[in-house]
């Protein structure tokens, strides 16, 4: 039902859209719908944008089927309970609910689910994950989580997938489009504990030394044990001149790629995998810069061995595509 330029236009672009620092304007010709004209926020107060975006919500409505984020009053990248971040290195239990699009993919063995990967919810229906999550397994995704050994937390949901999109030219072998798009069988309703993140721009590449946070349940150390609290990490961004140095991962890592971390502390390891590396925009809200994908065999935590992780802003037009056409 969400195949209409309408749906392709706001439920798709709702990232580049509505957040505080844009101003959103409408116009219908023949079934031709919206665009979006960014604005500062100087330029623009908040009861424009709340007009605006009234304005918006009472005239375009969408076709069956269809929920945007914007009707259930929450934008993306924008927690109700802001995330603990500091530019202190540590790896930290985080505040409960402060990264609400962080997803667990869990698998089915025997009559009980187990936790595998990390995801993204960027929208009401899909969630973001790495290609190499995906399994000829039973899976659901699980939402709204801090606690995985807590059953029935208040807010949480799991849900069936109803189509599991592995990108088409994904490369196990050289590790090449490591990405893939989960969607759900139902569509979720925003709340405190789930909400969207952002998608950064097309083409979008971040400072070297930028500094963003990668979150998950993977182990704690290498080899350790998986984590029952969502955990969070300050990695900094190494820029692809550093991260292709041959003592660093030379060739493996491509510009279709982020490196993060690497100063032989703190890394994604496993069970990290698929889930979102957090980078804040100078607006406030939080764009999935990234996808985790692999470190090194040496260690979760190897020095000059950054966590690598799919770079989003080279797959926009990917994303974009899956999802309007499924």
């Amino acid at each position: 039902p969400c195949l209409s330029c309408w749906t392709v236009v706001l439920c798709r672009s709702l990232t580049l859209c509505a957040s505080p620092a844009s101003d959103i304007a409408g116009g219908i010709v023949g079934q031709d719908v919206t665009f979006c004209r960014k604005t500062s926020r100087s330029s623009t107060s908040h009861e424009q944008q709340s007009s605006q975006q009234r304005w918006l919500q009472n005239r375009l409505q969408p076709p069956p089927g269809c929920v945007c984020p914007w009707q259930l009053s929450y934008g993306c990248g924008h927690p109700t309970y802001p995330p603990v971040v500091s530019r202190v290195v540590g790896g930290d239990d985080v505040r409960a609910n402060s990264w609400p699009w962080q997803a667990s993919l869990q698998y089915l063995s025997g009559n009980r689910y187990y936790h595998t990967c990390g995801g993204t919810l960027i929208s009401n229906q899909w969630v973001l994950t790495a290609a190499h999550c995906i399994g000829r397994f039973t899976y659901r995704v699980y939402l709204g989580k801090h606690s995985l050994n807590s059953a029935d937390e208040k807010g949480s949901v799991a849900i069936a997938p109803a189509k599991i999109i592995v990108h088409e030219q994904w490369d196990s072998y050289r590790i090449r489009n490591d990405i893939a798009l989960i969607k759900l069988q139902t569509a979720v309703q925003f709340s405190d504990t789930i909400q969207a993140a952002c998608l950064p721009p097309a083409g979008d590449v971040l400072p070297n030394g930028f500094p963003c946070y990668v979150t998950g349940w993977g182990r704690l150390w290498t080899g350790g044990p998986v984590a029952d609290i969502l955990q969070q990490a300050l990695l900094p961004v190494v820029d692809y001149a550093t991260c292709s140095q041959p003592d660093w991962w030379g060739d493996l890592v491509t510009e279709k790629m982020v490196c993060a971390g690497g100063d032989g502390l703190l890394a994604s390891c496993n069970g990290d995998s698929g889930g979102p590396l957090n980078c804040q925009r100078s607006d406030g809200t939080w764009d999935v810069q990234g996808v985790v994908s692999f470190g090194s065999s040496l260690g979760c935590n190897y020095p000059k061995k950054p966590s690598v992780f799919t770079r989003v802003a080279s797959y926009i037009d990917w994303i974009n595509k899956v999802m309007a056409s499924n």
